[in-house]
């Protein structure tokens, strides 16, 4: 099924190395063409070289701050049609939260929610316009399902992408662009060097200072990931069948049990009237509609 997007055009952000690069060349594999945002050159490069080794055609490139609105409506303005969005761009860095300043919290969330915000709010006209339908994929993390006490910020962050897409989907299906939010476990990139990496207009942090042998350390752990091209496989494969949440490592059942479990004891055990019941069953309803691709409004709702 995943020839369905077989010369269709896709932009990632972030899309030269780690999991964004494995989308990327899962996506390539597939027959679709690619434009890929970048930072480091460096990374550009070799990017390029891996499409000239495997005789792909070469994708476009365009040097890209997510954070940049006005820079991101450029790249939507020159892209021409594109069907396939992949918002996948992020920092990962990590401290204690009740520690954290708020240039640390500007600067997480404006790349790691922002981001995908500026992406949205860029492209999703012109999918919307060209009637062809297609895809949205938000890269979001396992830590958007599991807290921490390193990642306040990253947590609420990813916690933020997926309520986004979560709503988003019901909101496009009538476009007939299908929505799916990405939550890669453990894989095989060099994230953990992001906080090698801070921009001076957030310099100012809460957190100690980078310890980059303390980071090295750390980043041993990625490398008993999954490889990024697996995870880009996986995502091709479920944006083919149109699913809502795409899981691309299957180590978490014991965590998914817990928060199932522990939501359901946390319920009261009590008697509910049936004015909040029916409201309910209201939004069940509407929801089952929207994603049936019926346009919902606040009439639906009560």
């Amino acid at each position: 099924m995943t020839d369905k997007f077989a010369g269709r055009t896709a932009f990632i952000t972030g899309g030269v190395n780690g999991i964004g690069f494995g989308i990327a060349r899962a996506f390539a594999l597939a027959g679709m063409d690619l434009i890929l945002s970048y930072r480091r050159e460096e990374d550009r490069e070799e990017a390029g070289r891996w499409f000239d080794e495997n005789g792909l055609p070469q994708p476009r490139f365009v040097k890209l701050d997510v954070t940049d609105r006005a820079g991101f409506a450029q790249v939507a303005a020159d892209a021409g049609k594109v069907h396939v969005l992949v918002n996948n761009a992020g920092v990962s860095v990590f401290g204690p939260t009740d520690e954290a300043s708020y240039a640390d919290y500007d600067w997480i969330m404006g790349v790691n929610f922002g981001g995908v915000v500026n992406g949205l709010v860029s492209f999703l006209p012109g999918m919307k316009a060209h009637g062809e339908g297609g895809h949205v994929v938000n890269v979001a993390s396992m830590a958007a399902y599991l807290s921490g006490p390193q990642a306040g910020i990253y947590t609420a962050s990813k916690f933020a992408v997926r309520g986004l897409t979560e709503s988003l989907r019901y909101n496009l299906a009538p476009h007939g662009i299908g929505v799916s939010l990405m939550c890669p476990g453990l894989t095989r990139t060099n994230a953990w060097t992001s906080a090698l990496k801070r921009p001076d207009d957030f310099a100012d942090s809460g957190f100690k200072p980078a310890d980059a042998a303390e980071l090295e350390q750390f980043g041993t752990a990625f490398e008993l990931g999954m490889d990024p091209l697996e995870v880009g496989q996986k995502t091709l494969a479920g944006m083919a069948e149109n699913r809502g949440l795409i899981l691309t490592h299957g180590e978490f059942a014991e965590d998914f049990a817990e928060i199932y479990q522990t939501s359901l004891d946390a319920l009261p055990k009590e008697d509910i009237p049936e004015g909040r019941l029916h409201i309910e069953r209201l939004r069940r309803a509407a929801n089952k509609a929207a994603a049936d691709g019926k346009a919902i409004g606040l009439d639906d709702l009560t």
